[in-house]
């Protein structure tokens, strides 16, 4: 078949036309209607597939951590108890409104026992926080360096939570020859008290 049979071509009498022109024209239609299927049909369903197996990742990741976190449940739990047997624990250990001024007595006892003189002791307005309040007593005592120690021993050794901070240590002279200096400390020692449910309302 030559190109000059191809005006020859009568589209309402196919059936006539050359092997070759049929081949031709089947190729173009199956051409045709394959790219319109694709372009109509299938790349939607293709990127319909691709949303769905990126879903499909982000669940079976989801699903393993979560089946993670059920095997772990049981330990999650005891910890959680535990937790909890903790706090109320460290809770118990704050002290009520009525046992500040005891707490008070005791910090300063401490730090006699301790052999320290004591310079100032200056409790400040108590400052709430979320569930207890928090009261800062500036203290400026003085003695030798030991001492410090072991009034520092001493209020943590104290049954209730006692906490120090802003310790500035200055120096000072021996009183006698070959003996050990004085010293002067300022600090901030902290102490805390629960709040009841009430005063956190």
């Amino acid at each position: 078949m030559e190109l000059s049979d191809l005006n020859e071509l009568n589209l309402n009498n196919i059936g006539e036309w050359p092997v070759v022109a049929k081949v031709v024209l089947v190729l173009v239609l199956c051409a045709a209607v394959g790219y319109g299927w694709y372009h109509f049909i299938t790349r939607d369903q293709i990127t319909r597939l691709d949303r769905s197996v990126a879903k499909e990742v982000d669940l079976r990741a989801s699903f393993e951590k979560k089946q993670e976190k059920a095997a772990n449940l049981g330990g999650y739990e005891q910890q959680l108890a535990k937790m909890e047997e903790r706090f109320g624990a460290m809770v118990r250990q704050l002290p009520d409104r009525t046992e500040v001024a005891g707490l008070l007595v005791d910090v300063s006892q401490t730090g006699l026992a301790a052999g320290l003189e004591f310079e100032l002791f200056q409790p400040s307005t108590e400052q709430q926080k979320d569930f207890y309040a928090e009261l800062p007593i500036r203290v400026r005592v003085n003695g030798r360096y030991h001492e410090f120690g072991r009034f520092i021993s001493g209020l943590a050794a104290l049954p209730r939570i006692v906490t120090i901070h802003d310790v500035k240590i200055d120096g000072g002279r021996s009183e006698q020859t070959g003996a050990e200096p004085r010293l002067a400390m300022e600090a901030t020692v902290k102490t805390y008290r629960y709040l009841e449910e009430a005063a956190v309302e």
